[in-house]
């Protein structure tokens, strides 16, 4: 599906799904959204870029491999549970600090590894399909 409209227009979808995906994030800090359907909006984006230009390309501009992704976030996610053990909370339990005038905390960091989580898993599953249907 290597068409030259889609070639030509790729880079710029997958710059504005990106950029909307960080925006789902983070307004789902507070508000409906969040790290998961960032993470499908922006995994939406890289496959898009995978369908223009290839799968190749696409894992060398991703730069980990979807499967290590998807391990990262995970990890993420687990380690903003174990924090709170760490503090002799509830596992999960949200801690925050401010800075700069905005308040963090483990909530944020849980969202981080589920976005990438997403990511990764999505992207794994999607390029798997699409490399089958390319070889056979």
């Amino acid at each position: 599906m290597e068409t030259p409209v889609l070639r030509g227009l790729a880079r710029w979808i997958l710059f504005l799904m990106l950029l909307f995906s960080l925006y789902l994030f983070y307004r789902g800090h507070n508000l409906p959204g969040g790290g998961f359907i960032g993470g499908l909006v922006a995994a939406s984006g890289f496959h898009i870029y995978a369908l223009a230009f290839g799968v190749g390309r696409a894992r060398a501009l991703l730069r980990l491999h979807p499967t290590e992704l998807a391990v990262l976030g995970t990890s993420i996610a687990l380690l903003a549970g174990l924090l709170a053990l760490g503090h002799g909370a509830p596992f999960l339990t949200g801690f925050w600090t401010e800075l700069l005038g905005q308040k963090l905390g483990t909530p944020l960091l849980f969202d981080v590894g589920v976005y990438l989580g997403v990511v990764g898993a999505v992207l794994s599953v999607l390029w798997a399909q699409e490399e089958e249907v390319r070889a056979g």
